[in-house]
């Protein structure tokens, strides 16, 4: 099965090219963002990790339709792709394929197969502020091979997500420009086994103006790994209607990263919009067996017009037994 899934993927790429000027006339989108910033550690216990990233990403997503159920899509994202270890400015930039693939329409069901996102969890992407998926960014899961099935739940009016993956091992895990190399499973880690034998579930209900979700998800360890991963998920997000809004999401993870230890993420969240300037806090906590992390962040972000705002950001960081105060300031442009 998994050289078939392969050969799926590497099918819907010649299709996405092969359909896109059918695809124009029956219904294509896209969106992206451009973001300009820069990214400073200005006192740390660590002296060596006082240093500037000045920084561009820049994300573009498609999706065309190809027939009323069959439909392609896709992303790019453009950014450095490796990790900054003295002050820096736009350095080793790669072009990399984040998304490709095609999606099925069965009624409300939606198959997608290629290189995809598994749904697990929601504050890795949607805690306000510069600073605020700092720590929740951990567990996201991104750039897999396999498939989702999304499905309604009627009887509730939810949203049910199943996901069966592994980490993307093609070519389309190296990048252009700047080389990240090519992954393999031969780089380890919980999740890269190259077989469909990692799984995500998510549901997702609204009830009027909280959304809650649970989730859990099981990765396979890969070569080194002591342990598979297992992980739960629990959090909500509310909207009062008076300009706040709140989020709350503890994660629990059973041989965390692959190793012999358990950690359990809780973050809570709030933003206040006033006008064109949203205030926002986020603070998180990562507590293992032998340390505690933690993250408590403020920030300002002020929209310019419908399609730029400017974002301002302070953290104070306590990771690895660490202290760290980190200042970030971006300009975003949504298109």
């Amino acid at each position: 099965m998994n050289h078939t899934l392969k050969t799926l993927g590497l099918f819907g790429l010649a299709m996405t090219y092969g359909t896109m000027a059918f695809a124009q006339d029956t219904g294509f989108t896209w969106e992206g963002s451009l973001e300009v910033g820069v990214d400073s550690t200005v006192s740390s216990d660590d002296k060596d990790a006082e240093f500037s990233d000045g920084y561009l990403t820049l994300e573009a997503a498609f999706e065309a339709q190809i027939s009323d159920r069959i439909s392609a899509f896709g992303g790019l994202t453009l950014e450095t792709v490796t990790d900054a270890d003295d002050d820096r400015a736009f350095e080793d930039m790669g072009l990399y394929v984040s998304e490709l693939g095609l999606r099925f329409a069965f009624g409300d069901t939606v198959v997608s197969v290629g290189k995809l996102s598994p749904v697990f969890a929601v504050a890795w992407d949607d805690a306000p502020g510069f600073y605020g998926t700092s720590l929740s960014g951990d567990y996201e899961l991104s750039e897999m091979i396999g498939l989702i099935v999304d499905t309604p739940v009627a009887a509730a009016g939810g949203t049910l997500s199943f996901a069966a993956f592994y980490a993307d091992d093609t070519f389309l895990s190296d990048s252009v420009g700047e080389k990240r190399g090519r992954n393999s499973v031969a780089a380890g880690g919980v999740g890269n086994t190259g077989k469909l034998n990692n799984f995500s579930v998510q549901y997702t209900q609204e009830f009027g103006e909280t959304t809650a979700w649970v989730g859990a998800r099981h990765l396979s360890a890969g070569k080194d790994d002591v342990s598979d991963e297992t992980g739960v998920v629990v959090g909500a997000s509310h909207d009062f209607g008076n300009g706040f809004d709140a989020i709350f999401e503890v994660a629990h993870f059973n041989g965390a990263g692959g190793t012999d230890e358990n950690a359990t993420y809780a973050t809570l969240g709030g933003a206040y919009a006033m006008d064109d300037w949203t205030f926002s806090a986020v603070a998180t906590v990562i507590d293992t067996e032998t340390t505690t992390d933690s993250m408590i962040a403020l920030g300002v972000d002020r929209a310019i017009t419908d399609a730029v705002e400017v974002n301002f950001g302070v953290a104070r960081f306590d990771v690895g037994g660490e202290k760290s105060t980190a200042v970030g300031l971006a300009a975003v442009l949504s298109f």
